[in-house]
């Protein structure tokens, strides 16, 4: 089952709202894991072997190869600085060792929501000894401010936050990241819209 927050849920109401007049009541769900799009459609846009939920005081029809990969997850409406929108969060992991679950802990209520803005979502692969071992995904996937991203910001709040853990590091494949929020330039630096 796929899970609406109720900001996203006000969010898609009031999107249908606006085209009732065009007779858009629902909302279609369709992708993967690691794609996934929204948009508003019409009952009739309603295919063969769609499975409607509901969202909150709204249809969703989700075809079957999408329930498969975003059973669980959670939809919600994320608003920042740069960039606002709906976002598609997955259920975390919970661990059996209690410094994993802190470290857990840390990039659900810390770090992805902010990173979230820039369609990036960090996750914990595994700790070993005094070191957090994450992955980084989404826009944060080959971004030109990942380094930064880690060091700077997702090591800091996790070291301030599980005295356990003194390094933090990267084991995202970056090379195979395709929408990087900053793609980096040829001397491997973030090419900005502030450069």
């Amino acid at each position: 089952m796929l899970n609406f927050t109720e900001n996203a849920a006000v969010r898609v109401r009031a999107f249908l709202a606006k085209q009732e007049a065009q007779g858009v009541s629902a909302l279609r769900v369709a992708g993967t894991r690691k794609e996934h799009k929204l948009w508003l459609v019409k009952p009739g846009d309603r295919q063969e072997g769609d499975r409607v939920m509901d969202g909150g005081g709204f249809d969703v029809f989700v075809d079957p190869m999408t329930v498969r990969h975003l059973e669980g997850a959670t939809v919600d409406f994320v608003e920042g600085v740069m960039q606002s929108g709906f976002r598609v969060f997955f259920p975390s992991p919970v661990w059996d060792d209690p410094v994993a679950q802190k470290v857990q802990d840390v990039l659900d209520q810390q770090v992805n929501p902010g990173i979230a803005g820039h369609g990036g979502s960090a996750s914990l692969v595994r700790v070993e000894g005094d070191a957090a071992i994450v992955q980084l995904h989404g826009g944060c996937q080959g971004c030109g401010a990942a380094d930064l991203t880690l060091k700077q910001g997702i090591e800091r709040m996790i070291r301030d936050a599980v005295p356990e853990i003194a390094f933090v590091r990267d084991a995202t494949d970056h090379a195979a990241g395709e929408n990087p929020y900053y793609a980096p330039s040829a001397s491997g630096e973030a090419e900005t819209p502030l450069a």
